[in-house]
């Protein structure tokens, strides 16, 4: 279970302290690229304050977003399978590809790295993630110098589609607390894919049945009792931060429902993975004919409601949605830089385009308040008035990115 260290004062009623300022806060100096997309090699030097990235569609804007979004745990913004991100040239894509950030914060500069490489003894590529030029285990290890947020076009139909977006939205917002979240994230769905794999081929063995049972059951009630702290903590700092100023965003109430987190709600953890553990076992002829679990964590789903009007976010118009989404990913790196004593680093792609000028002119408050390092991305460098001077501001063109 993971467990967010805030301000000893802060509850639902308390004030929320100010963010770290921007000389604390942990920030990306300097983007590498090499065979990344449509840039065969890039360096980009950039300070601590907010980046806006201008240009035409299809100019690489979006790419420089998801190069920093590999420095987080999961796929990256867009989930592309990592030979996808090799740039192509001549219609063949390159056998690799490669990313490295500095870090740069009160505690000096750390350089990170990524991309996709060919293994020593030939064969298939793999996944490199380096700290200081030295090997780490998986992308876990970028958490402790690192902590990147995003917010995608494709992320507007969030609360329209099903339930899998959503949890993959919250478990997100759970790796900038506690990056072992991705570990019992993989576990689980591992465990869940064997069982599963066993019931289709009728193996009647019941004991391995039961070891990956008790897997689920673990993993599963460890991934919902973390799901469920981060957004009753969230809930509580949107509450509170709507309360002390008007509101340009409206009003997000969260709350992760499902049938292990209700068990959670009336008992003990380790209850909860006996009640599942006992479920997963009942369930397991229905669970065969069904072609999938039926119980468990992964049934679990974000509720968001517009609270100034009591309705369900989905019933809201467009433009409601994307304020929504606006104000829950604002109030994470909030609540981020509570926790971690750094703001996280902002991604927002497109995010302007959508907002009238109030909300323009919000958004850049917020984000000059928080003293976070955000990249943003737009067509029109107009977008991004409301900055006053305080961004720096590129224009990217073919692959190519200059100051303006």
């Amino acid at each position: 279970m993971v467990t967010i260290t805030t301000s000893p004062d802060f509850d639902s009623g308390s004030v929320l302290p100010e963010a770290t300022s921007r000389s604390g806060a942990a920030h990306v100096s300097r983007l590498d690229l090499t065979g990344f997309r449509n840039y065969a090699a890039l360096r980009l030097d950039v300070g601590p304050g907010p980046v806006v990235l201008t240009g035409s569609n299809g100019a690489g804007k979006t790419n420089l977003l998801e190069a920093l979004s590999f420095f987080a745990p999961g796929r990256g913004i867009r989930k592309a399978p990592l030979p996808e991100v090799a740039r192509m040239s001549s219609g063949v894509s390159a056998s690799g590809w490669a990313a490295a950030i500095q870090v740069s914060g009160a505690g000096g500069t750390t350089s990170l790295g990524t991309g996709l490489e060919a293994r020593a003894t030939g064969g298939a590529t793999r996944r490199a993630v380096r700290i200081d030029g030295e090997p780490a285990r998986g992308q876990a290890a970028f958490a402790e110098h690192l902590c990147v947020v995003w917010l995608t076009p494709d992320m507007d139909r969030l609360f329209m589609e099903g339930g899998t977006a959503r949890r993959q939205f919250v478990d997100r917002m759970v790796y900038g607390f506690d990056a072992e979240h991705a570990r019992r994230l993989a576990t689980y769905e591992q465990a869940m894919r064997g069982r599963q794999r066993l019931l289709r081929d009728n193996v009647g063995d019941t004991a391995w049945l039961a070891v990956e049972e008790e897997t689920m059951a673990a993993t599963g009630v460890a991934l919902a009792a973390a799901r469920r702290e981060v957004v009753a903590r969230l809930n509580a700092a949107i509450a509170v931060e709507e309360s002390l100023r008007e509101a340009p965003f409206p009003r997000a109430g969260l709350a992760f429902e499902g049938e292990v987190e209700s068990w959670l709600d009336h008992g003990p953890a380790l209850d909860a993975e006996d009640r599942l553990r006992e479920v997963l076992a009942r369930g397991r002829a229905r669970d065969g004919e069904a072609g999938r679990a039926l119980h468990g964590a992964h049934r679990s789903d974000l509720a968001v409601h517009h609270r100034g009007k009591d309705m369900a976010a989905a019933l809201c118009s467009t433009g409601e949605q994307k304020a929504l989404l606006i104000a829950i990913v604002l109030a994470h790196a909030r609540l981020l830089g509570l926790a971690r004593g750094a703001t996280p680093v902002i991604l927002l792609d497109e995010v302007a385009a959508h907002l009238d000028e109030g909300r323009r002119a919000a958004l850049a408050e917020r984000i000059l308040g928080l003293g976070a390092q955000a990249w943003l991305t737009g067509t029109d460098t107009s977008l991004f008035e409301a900055f006053a001077g305080q961004a720096q501001i590129f224009e990217v063109s073919s692959g190519r990115v200059s100051s303006i």
